[in-house]
């Protein structure tokens, strides 16, 4: 049995977090692919909060970025073509990403159950708040008015990569984010879909920390450790 460490990493270079990530999943690979003897390596559950970014998935298309390189650097923010699933999506200041590195095969998961299981917990926050989330039948992430086709606005974008039933990144959620930076991009190449802010659905800044707290809680709990 692995051992799951959590870690916020407070404001954090997304290129300075990608590159740790990948150290940690690389653990994994090697225990994985020398046939799982010894010690497995730790889990993580890294919480971190951006400066301005955009990131590409592997499957995304590069149209739905909407401004320039020079652009860029006036609304100081950075651009990665990135190795996840999903499309084109923002991170920043007010926002809660989270990167688990875990073991599906150990929690009993498939790819598609821990994006539920991602999605389950961001949903069980929301409900704790007075805000009505729900999945949706189409599209990975958390939505709000998910069923209508003007008011739709998701709150938590998912974007995952998974190897040998070892995942990392993640999600990205809203809590006092500026939602401006969603206006340069079609979020997960959505063009009629907006996006949304726990600050903005509940018409006040909410307490980072509070929020992390619970979240982290929510999570470790249903991986039941």
């Amino acid at each position: 049995m692995s051992e799951l460490v959590f870690q916020d990493l407070g404001s954090k270079d997304y290129k300075e977090t990608w590159d740790y990530q990948e150290e940690l999943f690389g653990k994994w690979m090697d225990f994985k692919r020398d046939g799982e003897q010894g010690t497995p390596p730790k889990e993580y559950l890294l919480f971190v909060e951006h400066p301005h970014v955009y990131t590409l998935g592997k499957s995304g298309d590069e149209k739905n970025m909407l401004i320039h390189a020079d652009f860029l650097k006036e609304i100081d923010a950075t651009y990665y073509k990135i190795n996840r699933g999903g499309d084109i999506t923002y991170h920043g200041p007010g926002q809660i990403v989270g990167y688990p590195i875990i073991d599906l095969e150990f929690h009993e998961m498939g790819l598609k159950g821990y994006i539920k299981f991602l999605e389950d917990s961001i949903i069980e926050l929301c409900a704790n708040h007075g805000i009505a989330a729900t999945h949706s039948e189409t599209a990975t992430g958390v939505w709000l008015d998910e069923g209508h086709p003007r008011k739709a606005r998701k709150i938590c974008a998912i974007g995952v990569r998974s190897s040998r039933y070892i995942t990392m990144h993640g999600f990205a959620f809203n809590v006092n984010t500026n939602l401006d930076y969603f206006t340069y991009i079609n979020p997960c190449g959505f063009q009629e879909k907006g996006v949304t802010s726990m600050e903005k659905e509940l018409g006040e800044k909410q307490d980072m920390e509070q929020i992390r707290e619970e979240l982290k809680g929510i999570l470790l709990q249903r991986l039941k450790v």
